[in-house]
């Protein structure tokens, strides 16, 4: 008989230590800042514009130079993830963001700003990777997409919809800051956050002092990390990737799913203005709701994800399923806003889309780190990537279609364009029912070629 293992035996007798549930308040803080951050720009932009006296092409430009070095960084921050470990990463590039923000409120010359932009974009392309593989090395599998989908979706679109309302409504309105005041503060709020990334992260329990073998038996009660063996390939094998059916199918997904994220991002307020006719006030509340039922839809997400898998046993299929069934609901619901004619039930029907479609967000987590394992950040970064290439192209189409189905009419006297949004919110239902089938194609069980776990969880380049 052989001898009980002296360590797991000691892990039995031990309560836990509760490690893992800082690491998620530092992911979700990180996470809320990200979007706290990104989601400013809606209030920075216009007044910029007005301040500057700048032309719709040069704020245009500094809008889009985000989106550029977002996208460019996005595969070389998941290979410097996955070579040196989330911790030095978020070390540097939180504070290296929140400095970028800094300095877009601290000046006025259009090619300091466009600097700022463009290290502001850079630098946040590493966060979701990061935070991907801190996931994947912090929480038990059947705990982790749930736990990804707090992270990732509630605190990040929560970081969104708050962004407006702590910047304009709170410090500048009810505060009295004035709006660099404002900017800057938030970005300093980052610069404390990172301290304490740099201060209490870790890359893994199995580096981190403060976790007992108790509570690394119960992030390790799953099989993987489990062997002995090491696999050194410093990289991710590219060939290998490309090789994947799965990830062909997932990139187009991702290219659909966050290109009609552009409408909930920048063209709802817009719709609540010019086809419901709302003011302002009304405008603002409206166009949040959609953020709020993402929010809410990454948490079920992830709830009904874990749960399937622990029912079924059937990850493959729980995956698919989830993120299916949500963008097919989310189709429809698509369809039922262009029948509305009041603006609040339309505003409810959206938030319902943006529900059933976000719950598929902790879903990409997983699946990223089922495809992926080890170079789980390389694989999220390669599918952002696909994301982002959707967000930077998908605005232009709608945007065309909009053009194309406006109709000229003569109001007092002067000659009004006023767009038919019934297309552009078909072809939306239509990108949502695409990304739904591309769901089917995705089979979360075989991972890309040379990378399945064959080293010890926590197997960073360390000091």
């Amino acid at each position: 008989m052989n001898e009980p293992n002296p360590v797991m035996l000691a892990a039995f007798r031990q309560r836990p230590t509760s490690v893992r549930w800082l690491i998620f308040s530092l992911a979700c803080a990180i996470s809320f800042v990200l979007y706290l951050h990104r989601y400013s720009w809606n209030m920075i932009g216009p007044i910029l514009q007005d301040e500057l006296q700048l032309s719709n092409t040069q704020i245009g430009l500094l809008f889009s130079l985000f989106y550029y070095t977002y996208a460019g960084g996005q595969i070389p921050s998941g290979i410097i993830v996955d070579r040196f470990g989330p911790h030095r990463v978020l070390g540097v590039i939180v504070a290296a963001w929140s400095a970028a923000l800094v300095g877009i409120a601290q000046t006025s010359n259009l090619v300091l700003l466009g600097a700022s932009r463009f290290l502001f974009g850079a630098t946040q392309a590493g966060c979701y990777p990061a935070l991907s593989k801190l996931s994947r090395a912090w929480f038990p599998e059947g705990q982790r997409t749930l736990l990804q989908g707090l992270i990732a979706t509630a605190f990040g679109r929560s970081g969104a919809a708050l962004s407006p309302i702590i910047l304009m409504t709170v410090m500048v309105g009810s505060w009295g800051m004035a709006w660099q005041t404002a900017v800057t503060a938030i970005g300093l709020a980052g610069i404390l956050l990172c301290i304490a990334v740099v201060l209490l992260l870790r890359d893994s329990p199995e580096l981190d002092t403060r976790v007992n073998p108790a509570e690394r038996q119960l992030i390790r009660q799953d099989s993987e990390a489990q062997t002995s063996q090491r696999n050194t390939a410093p990289i991710l094998p590219f060939k290998n990737a490309w090789q994947s059916r799965s990830l062909r199918w997932f990139l187009i997904q991702q290219f659909l799913d966050a290109g009609s994220d552009v409408v909930f991002v920048g063209l709802i307020g817009t719709y609540f203005l010019t086809v419901h006719d709302l003011d302002l006030k009304a405008t603002g509340w409206l166009a949040s709701l959609p953020l709020w039922g993402g929010a809410a839809g990454g948490i079920v997400g992830g709830f009904l994800n874990d749960g399937l898998i622990s029912r079924t046993g059937n990850p493959r299929w729980a995956r698919s399923g989830v993120g299916f069934v949500g963008k097919m609901f989310g189709c429809g619901m698509l369809v039922a806003t262009v029948m509305q004619s009041d603006g609040t039930r339309a505003a409810f029907c959206l938030m319902a889309a943006k529900f059933f479609s976000d719950w598929s967000q902790p879903t990409t987590w997983a699946t990223c780190t089922d495809l992926g394992r080890r170079f789980s950040a390389t694989v999220f970064s390669i599918v952002n990537t696909a994301g982002t290439a959707g967000g930077a192209i998908i605005p232009v189409v709608f945007g065309l279609v909009l053009d194309l189905f406006s109709t000229e009419q003569l109001i007092d006297g002067a000659v009004v364009t006023e767009p038919n949004w019934s297309p552009l919110f078909a072809l939306l239902a239509g990108m949502y029912f695409v990304s739904g089938a591309c769901w089917l194609k995705v089979d979360c069980t075989k991972p890309i070629p040379g990378t399945a776990d064959q080293e010890s969880e926590g197997e960073f380049v360390t000091d």
